[in-house]
């Protein structure tokens, strides 16, 4: 079980922690290496597995001119951490404030003193504190001084691709979304309520389709997709297109899914969207038929996507 606190409302003993401490967007295979290790050690020592991350994104405060979309939300990444089977998730609250304290001081003051910690497990590049000047030599240091141990665990790799958040991310601008499945360790999501469109995909080209409503969520590049959508906790099979629909001349980016096999009206629920597989570039048609007639060559594709390849979410 996962408990959630901020260090105002953590518990004032944890039994000997074990932690790891970044900002996981994604959550991806190289942060699940991190967790793996901390629950190990934690169940080696009966301790408690902990990890510590920010809130907001640090990049958010101090540069947020910089800021790109996050990969995971906080919310996706609290349930994903609970998944994963840790312990406790302490959010710690990022502000300027907080950012000038410097590598020693959150090791002493938040690390030892307000946290009691036995064990660290970091990654192969981790750095911290003010102006990122903390780094794997003064952890051992002050692991040294104040008797905890640290663990530094090697860049993960799948194939050849570094799995990291930057990977990811370029990936998914190049509408890669079964290769970002492969780092990530699931299927991307995006997810959000779904709004009212334009009334053209049952009234005019035959195919309901939802309207996601644009999260903070990146989104991957345009084009059409096949998905898994979920709906108040079933799955569904789908097709999702972003972009502009250039056949109608909009100027609006927008995210629409045709849910196969769902007639019923889901406008202002929640639903969550998982990627597959590309299909195909957004294209732009003569007429509203021609479209018509792709999306139904595009379900043909995905039905026959469904019937060979084992997908869940």
């Amino acid at each position: 079980m996962t408990y959630v606190y901020t260090l105002d409302t953590l518990p004032e003993k944890l039994r000997n922690p074990v932690a790891t401490i970044g900002n996981f967007d994604g959550v991806h295979k190289g942060h699940q290496t991190l967790f793996k290790k901390v629950i190990e050690r934690a169940s080696d020592i009966n301790g408690t597995s902990l990890v510590i991350t920010f809130d907001p994104h640090p990049i958010k405060v101090m540069s947020p001119d910089r800021l790109k979309p996050l990969i995971t939300g906080l919310e996706q990444k609290k349930e994903l951490v609970t998944n994963l089977g840790l312990d406790v998730l302490l959010l710690i609250q990022f502000t300027r404030e907080f950012a000038t304290i410097s590598a020693r001081e959150f090791v002493k003051v938040i690390l030892v003193d307000r946290l009691g910690i036995k064990e660290i497990v970091v990654g192969y590049d981790y750095a911290f504190g003010h102006n990122r000047k903390g780094n794997i030599e003064i952890l051992q240091e002050m692991g040294r001084k104040f008797d905890f141990t640290v663990h530094q665990i090697s860049p993960v790799f799948v194939g050849e691709t570094l799995v990291s958040s930057t990977s990811i991310r370029g990936l998914l601008l190049e509408g890669k979304v079964s290769e970002v499945n492969q780092l990530l360790g699931r299927q991307y999501q995006i997810r959000g309520e779904v709004i009212k469109g334009k009334s053209r995909g049952d009234a005019l080209l035959g195919y309901p389709t939802a309207n996601l409503q644009l999260t903070d969520g990146l989104i991957p590049k345009r084009g059409v997709y096949v998905v898994l959508v979920e709906i108040g906790g079933k799955l569904y099979q789908g097709l999702t297109n972003i972009g502009f629909n250039p056949t109608f001349n909009d100027q609006c980016l927008s995210i629409e899914t045709h849910i196969l096999g769902l007639s019923r009206n889901i406008v202002e629920q929640k639903i969550r969207i998982n990627f597959l597989t590309r299909l195909r570039d957004e294209i732009a048609f003569a007429s509203p038929e021609e479209l018509s007639q792709q999306i139904s060559r595009d379900i043909k594709a995905a039905q026959e996507f469904f019937r060979t390849v084992k997908t869940s979410a």
